[in-house]
């Protein structure tokens, strides 16, 4: 699958109802959510599916849940195997979502009627963590204890390819505009590109202590990441940034304004401007670097995020920023206009 002029044509007068193309839209920071039905299920990243509908991973509570853009029908599948921690999900190029099982070392696909296959990696105890589609029309996903990034076809074909740095610890990853799949490698400060073909190559970032986390493509062309800050999968980090890598390599960082803000995942908005979660705070990026924090209710605990790209460029976007809100067992949203 390519992402085509005429495909996009076609996609935008299929879903124009729901989807946004580019524009400048605007938010009052005012968040809708809606709690899910079972305490303690830690929503963790949300997708959005070609009818609008919103499907997101609940790490602790071992499902899959859905729910329609109106805040309706509101449903969730149990995983197979117990403890499976599903991580990260995506749509596929089969219309599908597809997500990492963290700790059951599987990725896993489930249809829009809640069918559920799942797909063993070939590494033990690989812990899978971003996936995302690709333009060649696969879902490429990072393995953090593994320190491979895989590819997983339509069919659940596996092939797996290893980062050159030992450790490197791939904690999120992201297709980007010149067909390539970006990755950040968390344990080594390193910014990698692994080709169709499964060629890498790999970019030092300016310190040793930065943790690079998650990614996304930007409306701008470049892809964008988090400096996570603290202490996290045995590692103390000091990044507190948002970071941006152009197709040939070129980093420039931007300083969070919060000291110690806890960033966590990247989106492209609906404004397609960049957009992060943080500790009880979604914050805002412009092309420039310049950033605004909104406020959350205490002990929110924003995780995922999306207005539709899901780790690929930003084709189609809805006007609906939604979140998932791991600290108060919610799905939320902000909305454009």
């Amino acid at each position: 699958m390519t992402f085509s002029a005429a495909s996009l044509v076609r996609a935008a007068s299929a879903f124009a109802s729901t989807f946004l193309l580019a524009a400048q839209l605007t938010t009052d920071g005012k968040p809708t959510e809606y709690e899910l039905p079972h305490p303690n299920s830690g929503p963790t990243t949300v997708a959005i599916a070609p009818d609008g509908s919103v499907w997101f991973t609940e790490g602790a509570g071992n499902r899959i849940g859905r729910i329609e853009p109106d805040g309706t029908g509101l449903k969730e599948f149990d995983l197979p195997h117990p403890g499976s921690q599903p991580r990260i999900i995506a749509l596929g190029a089969d219309q599908n979502m597809w997500f990492t099982e963290h700790l059951g070392n599987r990725i896993g696909r489930i249809t829009p009627a809640g069918v559920i296959a799942e797909f063993d990696i070939p590494t033990p105890a690989s812990e899978p963590r971003a996936i995302a589609l690709s333009s060649d029309g696969n879902l490429w996903f990072g393995e953090f204890k593994g320190g491979k990034i895989g590819r997983v076809t339509p069919s659940g074909v596996i092939t797996e390819f290893s980062i050159p740095t030992p450790g490197s610890g791939p904690r999120a990853l992201a297709a980007g505009p010149d067909g390539n799949v970006w990755f950040s490698e968390f344990n080594t400060a390193k910014i990698g590109r692994i080709t169709p073909e499964g060629k890498i190559t790999e970019f030092n970032l300016p310190r040793p202590a930065i943790g690079p986390g998650d990614i996304t493509a930007g409306a701008d062309g470049n892809l964008w990441f988090l400096e996570l800050d603290g202490r996290m999968d045995d590692r103390a980090v000091d990044g507190n940034r948002v970071g941006r890598i152009t197709p040939a390599g070129v980093i420039t960082e931007f300083a969070i304004p919060t000291p110690h803000s806890g960033p966590i995942n990247i989106a492209v908005g609906p404004d397609k401007n960049i957009w992060f979660t943080g500790r009880d705070k979604l914050g805002r990026v412009t092309p420039d670097g310049t950033i605004t924090e909104f406020p959350l209710a205490p002990n929110t605990r924003p995780t995922g995020l999306s207005a539709g790209s899901d780790r690929h460029p930003p084709d189609l976007l809805t006007n609906k920023l939604w979140y998932a809100a791991a600290g108060s067992n919610k799905i939320g949203f902000l909305s454009f206009h």
